[in-house]
């Protein structure tokens, strides 16, 4: 691979809310990236979270993205579809699946007034299952896709960036170990013990 792709700017962002069941793909994926391989410094992986605008200096200094995200695509839970350029911020204004895709389509136009659209953006999205279930994991369906998704990014990196990671020998840093994947869906507390559906005392109800 020529020096030129090897030395771009290439930012891995995982985009979603762990909070929010099938909402937390796009940080599980990039949780698995971070425990399994050391990325070279041309590659920064980050945990976008919901933080909307506030992403924009990253994606401002890329040159090349690659998001992990759960969007609505209309086709059957955990489908993996790829999208690239144009169809990425063509597909996230097609069909929501919470907030922070709006803040995300913010973003992109900003880049895109500012001069700053990266060279290359690439989606890796999964189409979720249940996103409404408060303090929830992912369903089996879309955790099933993680290691697929994960090695479509790196094939991505290696196809479109000429970057192949180094396997790590040890534990990853981009998420805490409060709420890593494994603690945070065996350790989540009953619904008897933490209610996820609201408290009948104050919640209107629709015969009243």
């Amino acid at each position: 691979m020529d020096g030129e792709r090897i030395c771009a700017r290439i930012l891995v962002l995982g985009i979603g809310n762990i909070l929010w069941a099938d909402e937390g793909f796009g940080v599980r994926v990039l949780e698995t990236l971070d425990r399994a391989y050391t990325f070279p410094e041309p590659v920064t992986l980050l945990d976008g979270g919901t933080q909307g605008l506030y992403l924009l200096p990253y994606l401002e200094e890329a040159e090349g993205v690659v998001i992990v995200d759960a969007v609505d695509f209309g086709s059957p839970p955990g489908t993996l579809h790829i999208r690239a350029d144009a169809d990425v911020p063509a597909v996230l204004a097609a069909r929501k699946v919470s907030l922070h895709q709006t803040g995300f389509q913010e973003i992109l136009g900003l880049l895109a007034l500012r001069g700053h659209t990266p060279g290359r953006i690439v989606l890796v999205g999964v189409q979720p299952e249940v996103l409404d279930d408060y303090g929830g994991g992912l369903t089996q369906t879309v955790a099933a896709q993680i290691e697929p998704a994960a090695r479509k990014v790196l094939a991505i990196l290696k196809d479109e960036f000429g970057i192949v990671p180094e396997p790590r020998a040890g534990e990853g840093s981009l998420v805490t170990a409060a709420v890593a994947r494994d603690p945070y869906e065996t350790e989540r507390p009953s619904a008897e013990e933490a209610c996820r559906i609201g408290d009948a005392r104050v919640l209107v109800r629709g015969d009243a």
